[in-house]
């Protein structure tokens, strides 16, 4: 009989108790119970969406789908999504390739100072939005880039680096350096070295902070309070307006058309990457 190996006192308590049957349970338990928290929120707006009352309420009172359909009919609402959409479209090309670009630097290059600079440029992530958004409302303000594409692109684009950043660092650390070099012994220049090495072993972590950016932008709220201007106005703005004067089930509508999307983008990043992790076992 093979003797059961010893726990060490240094592993981290949730694998000791992944190791009982008991253990496991309680940590499935836990892990489900912090989900419902983090998930059950967002689910009630769903059934909101769907009530026939001209006002918000919960449980609701018969099921329609007026809102949605007032929600597409609407202009001023199609035109702050459609906004909205391109900034973020805008702002995750930008954003992931800078990032990509900044987490080859960091890792793979021998720039000076390197570790202050990654922690510089997470600085987005750490600094209070409303502190941000002044900022950036004092910078563009006088140069015009208020209330217009270019302007949010660039705010949204500062905010959403950190994430790829993140993401893909975090990927390119646990990609083995020595295959790189491998193929650059076999006469691979650098660049093609890591195109075809390197990249398609982080390509899911580089899809998941594209949508990771994707989403900071399109659900940002804060900077867009301070940039909007008339036309320039997001759907989180608009939102946020709309609660203020013209509380209708059509917020609930948009909140969970925005929530949906979410999902399917996440849901996306996650099928990528167990497809790939599937053909790489099949080689």
């Amino acid at each position: 009989m093979s003797a059961s190996k010893p726990t060490s006192a240094r592993e981290p308590v949730a694998l000791r108790l992944s190791a009982l049957p008991i253990g496991r349970w309680l940590l499935n338990t836990f892990v489900a119970l912090v989900l419902v928290f983090l998930v059950l929120p967002s689910l009630f707006v769903i059934p909101m969406s769907l009530g026939e009352d001209p006002f918000i309420a919960f449980p609701p009172k018969g099921l329609t789908l007026k809102w949605y359909r007032e929600f597409f009919s609407a202009a001023d609402w199609l035109r702050a999504t459609g906004f909205s959409l391109s900034i973020a479209v805008g702002t995750t090309v930008i954003a992931t390739v800078i990032g990509t670009l900044a987490s080859i630097a960091l890792e793979r290059g021998t720039l000076p100072g390197a570790k202050l600079i990654e922690t510089v440029s997470l600085a987005p992530l750490i600094l209070p939005h409303i502190v941000l958004a002044i900022g950036l409302y004092l910078v563009f303000a006088p140069i015009g880039l208020t209330g217009n594409f270019a302007g949010f692109v660039i705010a949204h684009t500062l905010l959403s680096v950190p994430y790829v950043v993140i993401t893909v660092t975090a990927a390119l650390r646990r990609v083995d350096p020595l295959l790189e070099l491998a193929a650059l012994n076999c006469g691979a220049s650098r660049s093609r070295a890591f195109l075809w090495v390197v990249l398609p072993d982080i390509a899911p972590s580089v899809a998941g902070g594209a949508v990771f950016a994707f989403l900071a932008s399109f659900d940002e709220a804060t900077v867009a309070f301070f940039i909007s201007g008339v036309e320039g106005k997001t759907i989180t703005r608009k939102l946020f307006e709309d609660i203020d004067y013209n509380l209708t089930p059509v917020i609930a509508a948009a909140s969970t058309i925005m929530m949906l999307l979410a999902f399917l983008l996440m849901g996306s990043v996650e099928w990528l990457r167990r497809r790939i992790g599937r053909r790489r076992a099949a080689e």
